[in-house]
């Protein structure tokens, strides 16, 4: 079996974690704050806080931004529905902004129309989520200058995309954001198991989500509202969560931030190594924008299905029977039951619609031999010609 995606865990890294459980912290210990500084670091950015997932600092993202009811987030269809959901978990209403036919992601243009027409019916949204799709990043400085125009706030979802840079600079900079959101799910580009982290440079924003992600709960004493009883006292000064890391998962990430370089490097060999074998098969290539360095979490190829025999499905299920265990991101979220439920509908987002009748991810790990990429490709060509 060839996997579409896979962590990558070297002696190096299990020693990490074998060190904390042998150590006086299991939870919030000393790994936690190295962490976030290796993530700091290698995106140039001021503050870093580390959750249990990038759902949870999504949701996070959205409290510090003051979303909550009447407010509008708008998103991209074409990702997981985290994305969306911590709109819906602040109260806020959800809509989405159709997909670049090109990158994938949130389209500019299409943010832009969209914007306008909002502006003439006084909804526009309090807060953006444009979403690094598959690694590659959004055109940023173009969301952002249309940020300046129509007052919305943005969160970068760069769960797909750490190691990446947009214009030379770092994904996670927040040069174009108010806070970028990173996953460390086994199947990222770094691991922590399960993880996630808000990135900001705002100090303020900083405050809040610490305060979030552990019971909105302070023993910092310019914050507190009365002198402290003494060196026990606490004080919740806000409605939080628990949504802390642990010292675990935080010694595997300092481990994995170190290869961070190479995890990336590697996937772009491989990416280039498939953009060579399957250039002459009737599909679409995964296309790099100019000002972007991707991550590249996926590869992601498109049938052309005027070109061939077989039906989307028949592709999909005959590379997994095969043993390739190829896989499809994403279903639109517009086109999920629930929100269908919500009032949207089939037709709505014709280039996410289009690209997910289309759409296949082929394995792609930092581990992957060239037998394992030769047998992917083998197999496709199998089915294609």
């Amino acid at each position: 079996m060839i996997p579409y995606g896979r962590q990558d865990i070297s002696q190096q890294d299990i020693e990490a974690v074998i060190g904390v459980l042998k150590s006086d912290f299991l939870t919030q210990g000393p790994k936690v704050p190295a962490f976030e500084q290796s993530v700091m670091d290698a995106c140039d950015a001021k503050y870093a806080l580390a959750v249990n997932s990038a759902t949870s600092a999504l949701h996070i993202a959205c409290l510090a931004l003051d979303l909550g009811e009447g407010d509008w987030l708008w998103t991209t269809p074409n990702t997981f529905v985290a994305s969306a959901n911590c709109g819906l978990y602040c109260g806020a209403h959800v809509d989405f902004v159709d997909i670049d036919s090109r990158t994938y992601n949130l389209c500019p243009q299409a943010l832009e129309k969209k914007l306008i027409a909002a502006e003439k019916i006084g909804k526009l949204p309090k807060v953006v989520v444009p979403v690094h799709f598959s690694g590659q990043p959004c055109d940023m400085q173009a969301i952002y200058n249309l940020s300046k125009k129509y007052g919305f706030k943005i969160i970068e979802d760069a769960s797909h995309a750490i190691g990446g840079k947009y214009q030379g600079e770092p994904i996670g900079n927040c040069r174009y954001s108010d806070i970028t959101v990173f996953s460390f799910h086994p199947v990222k580009i770094v691991t922590t198991a399960e993880g996630g982290m808000a990135i900001t440079n705002s100090s303020e924003l900083a405050t809040k989500l610490e305060l979030l992600r552990s019971h909105g709960i302070t023993r910092d004493t310019s914050l507190m509202t009365k002198t402290a009883d003494g060196p026990w006292y606490y004080e919740q000064i806000d409605l939080g969560l628990n949504y802390r890391m642990t010292d675990l998962q935080a010694a595997l990430g300092v481990s994995q931030m170190q290869r961070l370089d190479s995890f990336v490097t590697k996937r772009h060999e491989l990416a280039q190594r498939y953009n060579e074998l399957l250039r002459d098969l009737p599909i679409t290539l995964p296309w790099q924008h100019d000002d972007s360095y991707s991550g590249l979490h996926l590869y992601v190829i498109r049938l052309q299905l005027d070109k061939i025999n077989k039906t989307h499905l028949e592709v999909f299920e005959g590379m997994r029977a095969a043993g390739i265990l190829v896989n499809l991101h994403y279903i639109p979220v517009h086109m999920q039951p629930y929100y269908q439920e919500l009032g949207f509908e089939v037709g709505q987002f014709p280039q996410a619609e289009q690209y997910y009748k289309e759409a296949i991810s082929i394995p792609m790990f930092p581990a992957m031999t060239e037998e394992q990429q030769n047998e992917v490709v083998t197999k496709l060509k199998e089915l294609l010609i």
